[in-house]
Parts: structure tokens; sequence; C-alpha cells
């Protein structure tokens, strides 16, 4: 069950934060949640979602750093 009540700097990972906005996801997209309940999800998924994008922009930043600033297209498999 998501923490709804949690603050943001709880989802120590970008992982942990991912699941738990896929979560609060599945359940806000079921539509049984009770009104004050589904804002508070939206409040805690905004942060979530503000977090993981935070998290992806260090990333892209360091992966520019160690490629000389060049941001290459990525080739995996």
């Amino acid at each position: 069950m998501p923490r709804s009540s949690a603050p943001a700097t709880e989802a120590a990972t970008y992982e942990q934060a991912l699941s738990e906005l896929e979560s609060l996801v599945q359940a806000m997209e079921a539509g049984k949640m009770p009104l004050d309940q589904l804002l508070a999800s939206y409040k805690r998924g905004a942060e979530l979602l503000q977090r993981c994008r935070g998290r992806l922009q260090v990333v892209e930043d360091q992966v520019k750093l160690l490629d000389d600033g060049q941001l290459k297209p990525w080739s995996g498999a």
C-alpha cells in the first residue's frame, strides 16, 4: 500500500520512488479512493514525479560530463 502521507524524502532511491508512484497511479486509476485520499495521493505523486525527474537529470548531467559534454544516443540492447 502506498504511503500517501510520507514525505518525498523517504523514497531513498529512484527505484523506490518510481515504484511508489506506480502504485499510487494504479490505486488512483481504480477509482475507489475517497476524494480526500485522492487529493493526497495526487500531491504525493507530484512530489515523487519531481523527485524522479530530478534524479534522471542528475544522471544525465553525469553522463554528459563523462562523455566530455556530448550526450550520445543510447544504443542499449
